[in-house]
């Protein structure tokens, strides 16, 4: 149990004294200094799971709000930290389980102390029990990350196995590369081609320059820019842009600017002469990138902005020393970032029992399996009324 009033990881203005035995907080209740300095030691780095950005999600994002945290603390140290909701606020599902709080990002990769990572790991776990849950369902954690790794260490401790629910092969980008030579090999000398006769066209529409966005004075227009880009094209059709939700509006807003503060988010800008032309948002943490989203002015598709822009980001991110890798976040097979990332590794949904021998974790896990059936069919059913 976490004794709220002897850590100082938690923070005493937002902990209420009746949740002074209490293993699971509001993530409000984490101390930010404690949060960015775990943040700074984890094992496996998370963008999305850095306080200004899952805070900003937890208090405004569309479906995302009221997120709790799984705090590991050794001693006054924060070692582990685990965003986390109810199975029910889930699923609907009335079981007692704790799932992954989504960061809006796809990587729910908790936060673990790269110096104790099998003691932060074990405390977690142990958080978990005392806050009464029966099994973690761990959402989009990197499968064969050290995080996971610490994690399986820990069950091992107590002769315990996690379950794979399901998982896919996504891109990533090795950036300790040259980056002309990574994408001549990536997409070769013909499609490269092709693409600068792209750039060529567009540059008929005035000088093509590559802008990037770093301090908070600088990355608020920007991050305007991209609001109204990814408005314009097919996200807007289908209702499904950042801007077009109060909540998701505010989140944002609240967050890029934040993680610009401390040198952890920029905007990448393609324009046109005077006219944007494509937009992304880009986390860093420790030493890799996480391209969040893109958004694209489709007047100009015929030339592919939303690609040459990813080949201008991937040239920057080969050029900087202190990025090594990557993270595309995108779905698997996606047809625009897989081409030119070659690189790959497995995301993936895995339940872990948290008591040897419980009837429970088999209920949570069929009642699981149970949901994403009904999910996929729901999915087939909504393509087939589109078509």
């Amino acid at each position: 149990m976490v004794d709220i009033a002897h850590q100082a990881a938690i923070n005493p203005a937002s902990a209420k004294p009746a949740a002074a035995s209490r293993a699971r907080v509001p993530l409000t209740a984490i101390d930010p200094g404690q949060w960015r300095a775990l943040a700074q030691r984890a094992v496996e780095p998370n963008g999305y799971y850095l306080p200004g950005w899952e805070l900003a999600v937890s208090a405004t994002a569309r479906g995302r709000t009221d997120a709790s945290a799984l705090p590991a603390c050794d001693g006054s140290r924060l070692i582990g930290l685990m965003p986390v909701i109810s199975l029910w606020r889930a699923w609907k599902i009335p079981l007692p389980a704790l799932v992954s709080a989504h960061p809006y990002g796809t990587l729910c990769s908790p936060l673990i102390d790269r110096d104790a990572p099998i003691e932060a790991a074990t405390r977690l776990l142990q958080q978990a029990r005392a806050a009464g849950a029966h099994a973690l369902v761990l959402n989009d954690v990197a499968l064969h990350g050290a995080t996971m790794t610490a994690l399986n260490q820990a069950l091992n401790r107590d002769g315990l196995k996690p379950r794979l629910l399901n998982s896919y092969i996504r891109a990533s980008l090795d950036a300790t590369q040259d980056g002309e030579t990574l994408l001549r090999d990536a997409l070769g000398t013909k499609k490269l081609k092709e693409l600068r006769r792209q750039r060529h066209r567009l540059e008929e529409h005035g000088a093509v320059v590559f802008d990037v966005a770093h301090s908070p004075d600088e990355i608020r227009p920007a991050l305007e820019t991209f609001l109204q880009l990814e408005a314009s094209g097919w996200k807007g059709k289908r209702g499904t842009a950042l801007v077009q939700h109060a909540g998701d509006a505010t989140f944002i807003r609240r967050a890029v600017p934040a993680l610009a503060e401390t040198a952890q988010c920029e905007i990448v800008t393609l324009s046109a002469g005077a006219t944007p032309v494509a937009a992304g948002i880009v986390l860093r943490h420790q030493d890799r990138a996480f391209f969040f989203k893109l958004g694209i002015d489709e007047r100009f598709a015929r030339y592919s902005p939303g690609v040459q822009l990813t080949l201008e980001l991937t040239r920057r991110l080969c050029a900087d020393p202190a990025i090594a890798s990557a993270d595309s976040t995108a779905s698997a097979d996606h047809p625009m970032i897989n081409p030119i990332w070659r690189g790959r590794f497995a995301v993936g949904d895995v339940l872990i029992p948290l008591r040897r021998n419980d009837p429970i974790v088999a209920l949570v896990h069929g009642a699981l399996a149970a949901h994403g059936i009904a999910y996929a069919a729901a999915r087939r059913a909504v393509r087939l009324l589109r078509k």
